[in-house]
């Protein structure tokens, strides 16, 4: 029996393994999750009832000093949970998986779509010590190509490929939502690559209401943050694990969120990404420019924002276009969570098999 360690510590990163895991179980690996405290993730595990273990319960202060200290102690938390639970194999995004596994001497496989110029630094402290890093063919892994292996998807896709999610639309009417909506998500920029990034000010979105009401459009904003008294009454409450359905159901996305603009274009919903990441993140410039699923603006240009917007409402057929986009794109990639559950179950030998020939991984189209 496989016994494999997964550290998660971000909702996007519980997204992308919550279906290899529970089949990586059903296939006979013993699973042991391992968070930490960050934003809804604790509450997504809860609603799905899955077992894990929190060794960073209190969030980390965005200072380089708090974030260095919570790295070492998430390493040496790492370090004990694996030998108590005699891990095999480590997996995640974190350096602290990395680090913990050379210094056990067990395989570990990084899994990211960040290029390794917007985490240079997570990079350095985590590509010299993985055995493995997953990305998807287009990110950038800086000068570690030996450890690459790379494949023909998103992460995103893992859990929103039409194999795994299918919207809802009992959740719109549970909520009782606007036929025709916006959905603007407010990002916290608090991670370690969000230093000096500015997103979404008041002022963007309250010209975004304005714009959005004018067409005849509802508005909802979900935060990650607390949200200013003078937006309040647009903010969306609902259910954790109800997001993906209200995006799949709105007519456009605008977010300073990376992570949201890509759900959204695995939804075939178009987004607008306003943020200094804008131009710089290679998975999203591919769904931009190859796709036409999402578009980056950045944050010194608020009136190309505001264009932008007025063109996507005026089209009249947007969201069969966008879906007609989708099915280019879905057509053109493999179904990541089958490959990954493959590819976790099978390590080493699949990684092996991946740098020989990596056309195998089409068998999962």
């Amino acid at each position: 029996m496989k016994r494999v360690l997964i550290y998660i510590g971000h909702p996007a990163q519980y997204h992308f393994l919550k279906n290899s895991i529970c089949i990586l179980e059903e296939n006979g690996c013993d699973i042991k999750v391992l968070i930490k405290t960050k934003d809804i993730l604790e509450q997504l595990l809860n609603e799905d009832e899955i077992e894990y273990t929190n060794i960073q319960p209190t969030p980390r202060g965005k200072a380089h000093f708090s974030i260095l200290i919570a790295s070492i102690k998430r390493t040496l938390a790492v370090i004990k949970e694996a030998k108590r639970f005699k891990a095999d194999i480590l997996v995640g995004t974190d350096s602290s998986v990395a680090q913990a596994a050379f210094i056990l001497r067990r395989h570990s496989i990084t899994v990211l779509e960040d290029d390794y110029d917007i985490i240079r630094n997570l990079a350095r402290l985590t590509y010299p010590f993985t055995s493995c890093i997953l990305v998807p063919v287009e990110c950038k892994t800086g000068p570690y190509t030996r450890k690459r292996i790379s494949y023909n998807g998103y992460m995103k896709l893992a859990y929103l490929h039409p194999n795994y999610f299918t919207p809802d639309g009992s959740v719109i009417r549970k909520y009782g939502l606007h036929k025709k909506y916006i959905l603007i998500r407010l990002a916290q920029l608090s991670a370690h690559h969000d230093v000096n990034i500015k997103g979404l000010t008041y002022k963007s979105v309250e010209d975004i209401i304005t714009l959005a009401e004018n067409f005849d459009y509802r508005v909802y904003i979900t935060s990650e943050a607390v949200i200013a008294d003078g937006l309040s009454s647009y903010e969306l409450k609902i259910r954790y694990n109800d997001i993906h359905h209200v995006l799949s159901h709105a007519s456009i996305l605008i977010s300073d969120s990376q992570s949201m603009s890509m759900e959204a274009a695995m939804l075939g919903v178009p987004s607008l990404r306003f943020s200094d990441f804008a131009g710089r993140i290679s998975v999203l410039e591919e769904l931009e420019h190859s796709y036409g699923l999402t578009f980056g603006i950045s944050t010194n240009n608020p009136t190309k924002l505001i264009n932008k917007l007025e063109e996507l409402l005026s089209i009249s057929n947007l969201k069969d276009d966008f879906i007609f986009r989708r099915q280019k794109m879905l057509a053109d990639k493999i179904d990541v969570t089958a490959f990954l559950t493959w590819f976790i179950d099978n390590y080493p030998e699949s990684k092996k098999i991946m740098k020989k020939n990596p056309a195998y991984q089409s068998r999962f189209m």
